[in-house]
């Protein structure tokens, strides 16, 4: 899975190599302090189960990938994808981030439930980690954006996907965001109570003041971000051989954005793929952050 003649440790189950960059070190430290999502101390297999199921991303990719399959998770965070993805399959799931504490608190929850096809890596996507063409699918959602050079990174983990393997990718908006943006602001002025009255998530979700936090901090307060398109994604699709297969929002007004999201879709036009971004702003895209999603397959 590794290349060759990197300096590994591995400590209480975990991989992990030195990281030198000043902006990965610096996201690194922002989410030991920020753990999201964090895990509840009553959480289970069974709990995480149903998290995933009542995700309509998460479910459809379980299914879809089925089993003996290798994924990648970039960004895995606390490694509730990854841990979800590996209850009841065969998979062997690589949860790869770049903050210790939080595959600390995946591993630790991997170990209390007997979850043992997951490996938790940490080190800095830039060092070129993993050898070409050994994973089969690559999830890479909501991180490209938090790093220093988002097309440098997509064009990496590329190489590490297997021909006709999939990789999804997940971005902020340039557009969709707006709202997250105007929140951010207002924020900055009138602190913490006025997302209670404003942010839909922290509104309808019942969750403890520590995940309210946690929630707050990772949408208003990083230290790196970034705002891309889905022309822009769709262009690192053409130059890294990666066939589009599907989006949300999609590409057209004909398909739905519920779609079956491993079956091929429309690339539509710039009219449509420009006005469907523009509707984020308007719908449950939009006031959730903003976060768009591209899966293609490698040619």
């Amino acid at each position: 899975m590794f290349k060759n003649n990197l300096d590994i440790h591995f400590k209480e189950g975990i991989y992990e190599l030195n990281i030198k960059n000043s902006i990965t070190q610096k996201v690194g430290k922002f989410y030991a302090e920020n753990p999201f999502p964090d895990y509840k101390i009553d959480d289970t297999k069974h709990t995480i189960q149903q998290i995933g199921e009542n995700n309509l991303l998460m479910k459809e990719l379980k299914k879809f990938v089925g089993f003996n399959k290798s994924l990648l998770e970039v960004g895995a965070g606390t490694c509730q994808l990854s841990n979800y993805l590996a209850i009841g399959t065969n998979n062997k799931i690589c949860a790869f981030d770049g903050s210790i504490q939080s595959l600390k608190l995946g591993k630790e929850f991997a170990k209390k439930n007997n979850i043992q096809n997951v490996d938790f890596v940490r080190g800095d996507i830039f060092d070129k980690i993993f050898e070409d063409e050994v994973f089969d699918f690559v999830w890479c959602n909501g991180v490209l954006h938090h790093t220093k050079d988002p097309y440098k990174a997509f064009c990496i983990i590329v190489e590490s996907l297997k021909k006709e393997g999939y990789i999804l990718i997940g971005l902020y908006n340039r557009f969709g965001r707006v709202r997250t943006i105007i929140r951010k602001y207002l924020y900055k002025v009138f602190g913490k109570n006025v997302l209670k009255i404003l942010d839909p998530t922290l509104k309808k979700l019942k969750i403890s003041e520590e995940e309210q936090d946690a929630w707050i901090q990772d949408q208003y307060s990083h230290p790196q971000e970034s705002l891309h398109t889905i022309d822009e994604v769709l262009d690192w699709f053409d130059k890294n051989n990666i066939e589009f297969i599907s989006s949300i929002p999609s590409c057209d007004f004909e398909t739905p954005d519920n779609s079956d999201l491993f079956t091929k879709q429309s690339r539509g036009n710039y009219l449509t793929r420009f006005l469907k971004q523009i509707t984020m702003i308007f719908n449950n895209l939009g006031s959730d952050g903003g976060l768009f999603v591209l899966i293609g397959k490698k040619r």
